[in-house]
């Protein structure tokens, strides 16, 4: 690897096309210097004239297709613009460690990685070795769709160019809604059981100390609950996943000191009102809240599964009608819908919800698909890309699509109010929001933005409810001024915050979980404190500081 990287790097100085020997050192593989090739614009009118190959790398949930070109929206894609993908896919949670060898082998790669979704360390990496190419110029040249959505957004441009002008990646885009009300500002709600309440006369808590005594009673109805609703199993008051995203239950912490919680579970930073990057795990919230919700685990309110579950386990706990409270992005996903209401922001010392971060800028990936020194035919490859940033065919890739015989489908093809073709989404019923997605999308690269609703598809019924619940329930309580923008950093600085965060990460979420069950002591929290300033959390923050500063010098304020 040590040598491919070095070669690549010195081929790049002479500017030229370069013939590696693979890692097996018996194969050539022949990678372009990065200079972008011309083409005739012409020769990349689609359907082409002539059949043409290219190759990639994708990623597929289990248990669905793992064949992309048998999806149908690929399908429609080889007819449309008679470019033959051949693929290599990866089921979904083996990626991380599938790609990064893929990557490290010439004789592995393909054209294009096409859900890559790169952190901004990983992108750096590859385009300083050359495994990957600056793809500003083709943007420009040969694809007219995502040039459009940079013209009309320069944000998002502005978010995808490094500090030397050059863009690494293809983006993914989703816009719905906008600043505290974007449907992106919180990611783990959590839901109670609406039904469980009415039948034991009782209203949605709205206090920390409401919320624990509804728990309690959850736990002490249990043979009640489960005669009057037919559940077979243990109720579980609360279930979680800790440090899982959206199945994470720190969003109940909110309210406790100054109410920062902790809503950035990757990084764990806040920015305050007077613009300052501060850890949201060195809190005085967070050491509250910490403790609280270890009370809640010694009573027996939380699920003792939710430090070790995985999602299908956690799903079909909660099909089976079991849980009390649980958390996610949609309670759809894993227990009925008509049981369950969101929980409000609860109060503790204060009354807050912290935005994640990036939030107020809607959906944004920077790092999702990038074109490869393999790739022969470069702009081929863009172009072909850029069909997935056609209004029309964005949301297909996101969601799903439409006319498919094998089962349930996201769209109905109808039409807009100017009798142009219009995806309609279709009632979702009982069916899983993400495992019918799942089923049918591709994601990759895409642009969904706010104006395309009404015109070429309509907002999903699961997304509109959501942004309705974040409307009424969580909006009001959002009271910070800033959320730590999406800012692309220097490779160096990336590096050394991958560096600093693999101990830092590591040590908070450990603390959460340990905490969580067995509880700490204030000696436990200042060796706390003090390991995480071993392992440099302030050079750490000090970093983030200098982005927000420069992202604000750039607004001009």
């Amino acid at each position: 690897m040590k040598r491919f990287a070095k070669s690549v790097a010195l081929a790049l100085l002479a500017g030229s096309a370069v013939v590696l020997a693979s890692c097996g050192g018996k194969d050539k593989v022949a990678l372009n210097s990065g200079k972008v090739q011309e083409v005739d614009i012409a020769s990349l009118v689609f359907p082409l004239a002539e059949k043409a190959t290219i190759t990639g790398l994708t990623s597929y949930p289990a248990n669905t297709e793992s064949n992309p070109n048998n999806r149908t929206i690929f399908k429609r894609l080889q007819e449309k613009t008679n470019v033959e993908v051949k693929w290599t896919a990866m089921q979904a949670d083996q990626w991380g460690d599938k790609i990064t060898l893929a990557m490290a082998n010439p004789k592995t790669l393909a054209d294009f990685v096409f859900n890559a979704s790169f952190n901004d360390s990983a992108l750096l990496k590859y385009a300083d070795q050359g495994i990957i190419i600056a793809l500003e110029d083709y943007i420009d040249k040969y694809m007219p769709n995502l040039k459009t959505v940079f013209e009309n957004y320069p944000e998002y441009r502005a978010m995808c160019t490094d500090s030397n002008g050059h863009i690494w990646a293809f983006p993914w885009i989703e816009q719905l809604g906008q600043g505290k009300e974007a449907i992106q500002v919180i990611d783990n709600m959590s839901f109670i059981n609406k039904k469980w309440l009415d039948f034991l006369g009782l209203p949605i808590p709205s206090t920390t100390a409401e919320f624990e005594r509804t728990l309690i009673a959850f736990r002490d109805n249990e043979a009640a609950l489960q005669k009057e609703f037919g559940i077979d199993g243990s109720i579980i008051p609360m279930s979680c996943i800790m440090n899982d995203g959206g199945q994470d239950p720190y969003v109940l912490i909110n309210g406790f000191g100054e109410g920062y919680g902790d809503a950035d579970k990757g990084r764990h930073i806040a920015v305050t009102d007077d613009k300052k990057v501060i850890c949201s795990a060195t809190q005085e919230g967070f050491k509250k809240g910490t403790a609280w919700l270890h009370g809640l685990y010694e009573q027996g309110l939380i699920d003792p599964e939710s430090f070790t579950q995985e999602w299908s386990t956690y799903v079909s706990k909660g099909k089976s009608g079991r849980y009390g409270v649980c958390f996610s992005w949609d309670v759809a996903n894993i227990a009925n819908l008509a049981d369950f209401v969101p929980l409000p922001v609860l109060q503790a010392d204060t009354k807050n919800l912290t935005a994640q971060n990036g939030s107020f800028t809607s959906g944004f990936d920077r790092g999702r698909c990038v074109v490869t020194a393999v790739a022969k035919n470069p702009a081929l490859v863009c172009a072909w890309i850029d069909q997935m940033y056609d209004p029309f065919q964005s949301p297909q890739n996101n969601w799903g699509t439409y006319g498919e015989n094998d089962g349930f489908d996201i769209f109905v093809l109808g039409k807009n109010e100017a009798g142009y073709d219009m995806l309609k989404h279709a009632p979702l019923g009982d069916a899983s929001p993400v495992e019918v997605r799942e089923a049918e999308s591709v994601n990759g690269p895409l642009a969904i933005l706010d104006k395309y609703y009404g015109v070429y598809v309509t907002c999903p019924d699961d997304a509109q409810y959501r942004l309705d619940w974040i409307k009424d329930f969580y909006t009001p309580d959002i009271h910070e001024k800033y959320v730590y923008p999406n800012v692309f950093m220097t490779r160096e600085d990336t590096e050394q915050l991958s560096n600093l965060q693999a101990d830092i990460t590591k040590t908070i979420n450990a603390a959460k979980s340990e905490w969580v069950m067995n509880g700490f002591s204030d000696s436990d929290w200042d060796a706390f404190l003090k390991k995480l300033d071993s392992y440099k959390l302030g050079a750490e923050l000090a970093i983030y500081q200098k982005y927000l500063d420069a992202y604000f010098v750039s607004l001009g304020n």
